[in-house]
C-alpha cells in the first residue's frame, strides 16, 4: 500500500478525501506516525464478519439472564427477546464509554480485543441494527 506524506495530504486535501471515499483506503505518515484513512462504508465492510454471541441462562423464576461471550455485559429480563434488546442497549452504552475513555479501554489488556466490535457498534444507525449483530 502506498504511503503518502502528511505534507502532500495537506496540500491536496480535497483530492485525498475524494480518493479515500470514492476509490480506496490511503495510508499517510507524519513523522513516525502512520495513519490509515478509509470511508465509513469501507470500515463497515472490514468489520462485516464480526458477530456477538449471546449466552442464555433460564432462571428458576422464569426470567432470562443473558450475556455476550467475551464481554462483561449481563442482563436479566422477562424473556430471551427482551434480553437481546437489553444487551444491544448495553453494547451501545459500552461503545460510547469506550470512545469517551478510549486511551483507558484500548490500552487495557482485557479490553483491547473489544475495539473492532465496539467500532462496529459505533458505526450502526440504531439499536435494531445492533440487535441484528447478536446471535442467540
Amino acid at each position: 500500500m502506498q504511503t503518502l506524506n502528511a505534507t502532500d495530504v495537506r496540500k491536496e486535501f480535497s483530492r485525498f478525501i475524494d480518493t479515500v471515499v470514492r476509490e480506496k483506503p490511503v495510508v499517510f505518515k507524519r513523522n513516525r506516525d502512520h495513519i490509515i484513512s478509509m470511508s465509513v462504508d469501507q470500515a463497515a465492510a472490514l468489520l462485516s464478519g464480526l458477530r456477538f454471541r449471546m449466552q442464555v441462562f433460564p432462571e428458576k423464576d422464569g426470567t432470562t439472564t443473558a450475556t455476550l461471550k467475551g464481554f462483561d455485559l449481563v442482563v436479566n429480563e422477562k424473556d430471551m427477546e427482551t434480553a437481546k434488546q437489553a444487551l444491544a442497549k448495553e453494547l451501545i452504552d459500552y461503545s460510547q464509554d469506550y470512545f469517551n475513555q478510549f486511551n483507558l479501554y484500548y490500552n487495557s489488556p482485557n479490553r483491547r480485543e473489544h475495539f473492532p466490535y465496539i467500532l462496529k457498534v459505533a458505526l450502526t444507525e440504531d439499536c435494531t441494527e445492533v440487535e441484528e449483530m447478536i446471535d442467540a
